[in-house]
């Protein structure tokens, strides 16, 4: 049988500018409407009923705390107290709040008239989901897909020569699908270190240092497919379900999606009910406006819905928000600090598809709002189980390698047909430039690596040139160390507290991902709780790390000012910490960083099969139906590597003879990772 690209193909955009605002909710017949708004209102009827029943589980902290935002409290000398720490989860875990209610299971069935449900496996797998998800963003089988690779081996007349330039996660994911299915592949990597903007690594005092701040929602069914194939998913530890904001004087307060074993969307809707972020006014005009959004339709139309979604892209999230009814207070004090950690812009400049994207998982999947962040270092406990994989089927990564310009043949027009390689230089000109031909190459770079990359005869082509539409973020990850536990609210002593082994998350203070309205860094955490294994030092405290977006005002001041700037913010939002002494700082300042989600730029994103033969993308930025991300870079590349090896068999790709495998042999310059 002919190869299934079980991936999902991209979909492509018509020509035509997406439908104006409001019209997918004008296409909808009144009936239909009406029974949206039903079953919004009796979620909300549901959420009242089941905020009584979890009432009494729930004890508000001190210093108005939400009950969320859970601040361990225990006695210094008595560890055993404690409540267990983060889990490492096995593969068979499955959580109560993974489970779709039974009354919203059979009202779905009900409105889908019979459609053919979604098989849904592995460990996230919800009981009752009904409806179709053509894009990948419900149907968790295809995590099983990730985790079971492309299912393709290919003949030896097929095999190729494939080069990945960029050993960001697009690309690694990208090597590890066509190396198993056969192909020899090399990738060739600027840096001196793997994993693009999730890169990290360690400085010459043994600091483990990295650009950003990484976190797994429970929606990253992509990249925990990978993670599952190659043995890192015990790497990652699970957070309370909540999204703790921490205000200006340590006032805190969260979105408490626990709700004894009630998932999506009721828990949703009763974590905004109970959230202490916004007043009561604010929270009536925020159901106003999402209770009339396509979030509603997504819970028993979900393919629908993302349409309606995808028509949206024109206008901001802010423009949307108001106009629904919405309130700039839900805006200010919740809205703008989700949006400045999912796209590194806030609501008055991010697309409204993107924000929606997200919401519209969280309406409609449990696990999707759930947090989990890596054990240690992304190059520890993602990177390296990925290179070990690569290596084990052949793969070389060149470290230090740039690929300066591409080569290809050319029409009587001078626009590229076909391309053979490209010239790969060492940064600092220590080695000479080298041309690589090779049968097929990937692209697997950022939005400015494309840009430098793609020449003035690849922009001849329409496909090449919108990516000049693109723009990426700026932004500065600061990391700052204490020599007490910042996060520890509620008992001075025990945040000063430093002097016994309080790994493996046994610290005094806030082990989650925390957000706030009040300062530059939207989203931050203190790793040395949330990822202990390379962060925690025994004998010192709080590895807190900010992520200053968007960057802009930063990028001409020094790395000093900087982490100034960023203590008297930490200070401002927990104003204890002053009694704390800095002891350690470190900034890393990205000049562009996620492509920005701008309105109207969801057009201008390429597809990873190009017009040239030969030649692939993959990266995040490119044409895949979820935002700048983790999952995004995994899904694109899943779609290239799908994308080649359907070329590859049909003949489209590398031509019609291969160089034999047992021909092949590593350039001298390859490094082992």
């Amino acid at each position: 049988q002919p190869h299934t690209l079980a991936a999902g193909r991209p979909l492509r955009l018509p020509a035509t500018s997406p439908a104006p605002m409001h019209a997918s909710l004008r296409r909808q017949p009144r009936s239909s409407l009406l029974g949206y708004a039903v079953l919004a209102a009796a979620c909300c009827a549901v959420v009242t009923l089941a905020s009584l029943r979890t009432g009494a589980e729930q004890t508000p902290g001190a210093l108005g705390r939400s009950p969320g935002a859970v601040t361990r409290r225990v006695a210094p000398t008595v560890h055993a107290a404690r409540p267990p720490s983060p889990l490492r989860l096995s593969s068979t875990h499955r959580s109560d709040f993974a489970k779709t209610p039974e009354w919203l299971s059979g009202l779905a069935r009900t409105a889908m008239h019979g459609r053919r449900p979604v098989v849904s496996t592995g460990a996230f797998a919800d009981v009752g989901v009904v409806g179709s998800d053509k894009e990948g963003l419900l149907d968790t089988s295809r995590m099983v897909r990730a985790e079971s690779g492309p299912g393709v081996k290919l003949p030896e007349d097929k095999k190729r020569r494939v080069a990945v330039i960029g050993s960001g996660l697009a690309g690694m994911i990208t090597a590890m699908d066509l190396a198993e299915a056969g192909h020899q592949v090399d990738i060739y990597e600027s840096r001196q270190f793997v994993g693009g903007k999730v890169g990290s690594w360690v400085d010459k005092d043994g600091n483990h240092v990295e650009m950003g701040l990484h976190v797994f929602f429970g929606c990253y069914y992509n990249l925990f497919g990978i993670m599952r194939r190659v043995g890192a998913w015990k790497n990652l530890r699970l957070k309370e379900h909540t999204h703790t904001f921490v205000n200006e004087g340590g006032k805190l307060g969260a979105l408490d999606f626990r709700m004894g074993g009630i998932g999506a969307p009721i828990n949703g809707l009763k974590a905004f009910a109970t959230s202490a972020q916004l007043d009561l006014l604010d929270k009536f005009y925020n159901a106003v406006a999402l209770a009339t959004s396509p979030v509603v339709k997504a819970l028993v139309n979900f393919d629908g819905a993302m349409e309606d979604v995808r028509a949206l892209d024109d206008i901001t999230f802010t423009e949307w928000f108001i106009r629904q009814g919405g309130s700039r207070g839900s805006i200010e004090r919740m809205w703008d600090p989700i949006a400045l950690a999912l796209g590194f812009i806030d609501c008055d400049h991010i697309s409204a598809r993107c924000m929606l994207t997200i919401f519209q998982l969280f309406a409609v999947r449990s696990e999707a709002s759930v947090l989990r962040m890596l054990t240690g270092s992304p190059d520890e406990y993602l990177h390296t189980p990925i290179v070990n994989y690569l290596k084990e089927r052949g793969v070389t990564i060149q470290l230090g390698r740039r690929a300066k310009e591409l080569i290809y043949e050319k029409d009587e027009n001078g626009v590229p047909t076909r391309v053979k390689g490209f010239v790969a230089s060492t940064p600092g000109g220590n080695v000479q430039d080298e041309t690589l031909e090779y049968d097929i190459t990937v692209a697997a770079l950022d939005v400015p690596g494309i840009q430098k990359l793609l020449n003035d005869d690849m922009r001849k082509i329409p496909e090449f040139k919108k990516v000049d539409e693109l723009d990426a973020v700026p932004v500065a990850t600061v990391q700052l160390r204490f020599d007490g536990w910042v996060t520890e609210l509620n008992d001075e002593d025990l945040m000063k507290t430093v002097n016994q082994n309080q790994g493996n998350g046994l610290a005094p203070g806030m082990d989650n991902l925390l957000y706030s309205a009040d300062v530059d860094f939207s989203c931050f955490a203190d790793l040395a709780l949330t990822s202990p294994d390379d962060y925690y030092k025994p004998g010192e405290g709080s590895l807190m790390q900010c992520v200053l977006t968007p960057g802009d005002k930063y990028m001409p001041m020094s790395t000093e000012d900087i982490a100034q700037a960023t203590l008297e913010m930490v200070h401002k939002l927990f104003p204890s910490s002053r009694k704390l002494e800095c002891t350690w700082t470190n900034v890393v300042k990205l000049g562009e960083s996620l492509y920005r989600e701008a309105p109207g730029k969801d057009r201008f994103r390429p597809h990873q099969r190009t017009p040239v033969e030969n030649f692939y993308l993959a990266g995040s930025y490119t044409y895949q139906d979820y935002i700048d991300s983790m999952e995004g870079a995994t899904k694109s590349g899943l779609l290239a590597a799908d994308a080649i090896l359907e070329d590859t068999l049909s003949g489209r790709a590398g031509g019609n003879k291969a160089t034999p495998a047992s021909e092949l042999a590593p350039s001298a310059a390859a490094v082992a990772a």
